[in-house]
Parts: C-alpha cells; structure tokens; sequence
C-alpha cells in the first residue's frame, strides 16, 4: 500500500538503515540451519581472521565472522547485527559448516532435578 504522496523509493529506502531486507531474503526463505542448533547462550567465535571470497557468503555472513573475532553469544550475535535470532542461527549453520566458526553449546548442567520435581511444587502451591 502506498501512502498519497510517497514514492516506491521512499518505502524502501532509510536514510539512515539503507534499503530495507527482509531476513527471508538474507537467508533466501530457509527456516533452519544446515547444521546445529544454537541455543541463546551458545558462544560464537571465528576460527579465522579473513574470510575467503566464497560463493553463496553474504555480507550478513561476514559480519558475523567479524564480529566473532572476540567471542559472543548468538544472543549477542542477533542484538549486534540487528537481525532476528533465527536469521541468525541459519547464518552461523552455514558458516559452522564451512568451519568458519566455532560454536560451543551450553553444558548441561548436571544435578538439576527433574521437571516433574518442579509441577509437583506449583500443583503442590495451587492446592493451597
């Protein structure tokens, strides 16, 4: 829908963002990534410092490997880049599968009690 006097050009263009892009362009329509999962906290790091020129790298691709020079969580990744966390995690799955970058996923953390455990407190609280 065009607003009266307002050009194609002027709702597409902002001065200050650029032509606007939209994350299923940047990931050309893929929902999920080639490969991992990437949890919030999972922690992102560039395993090079340059990145060779390779078909199928968009400048979104290699924003993140800059970006990762100094570890970052893909939480961090998304808030930095401006982009939606699931744009994201179908960037770094390509870039994980060209061993572009290291992701590490959060340790389990062992000793936790079971979900169970915690329905039977709320029903337990909703009881009295």
């Amino acid at each position: 829908m065009t607003v009266p006097g307002e050009s194609t050009q002027e709702q597409w263009v902002d001065d200050n963002a650029g032509p606007v892009v939209r994350p299923y362009a940047v990931t050309r329509g893929r929902a999920r990534p080639v490969t991992g999962t990437f949890d919030l906290i999972s922690l992102v790091t560039a395993t090079r410092s340059e990145v060779p020129a390779e078909v199928g790298l968009g400048p979104e691709h290699l924003a993140i490997v800059l970006l990762c020079q100094r570890i970052q969580s893909v939480a961090e990744v998304a808030a930095h880049l401006d982009l939606p966390v699931g744009t994201i995690r179908v960037l770094l799955g390509d870039l994980a599968a060209r061993d572009l970058v290291e992701v590490r996923e959060p340790r389990a953390t062992a000793g936790l009690p079971d979900d169970s455990i915690f329905e039977a407190v709320i029903n337990g609280l909703r009881a009295l």
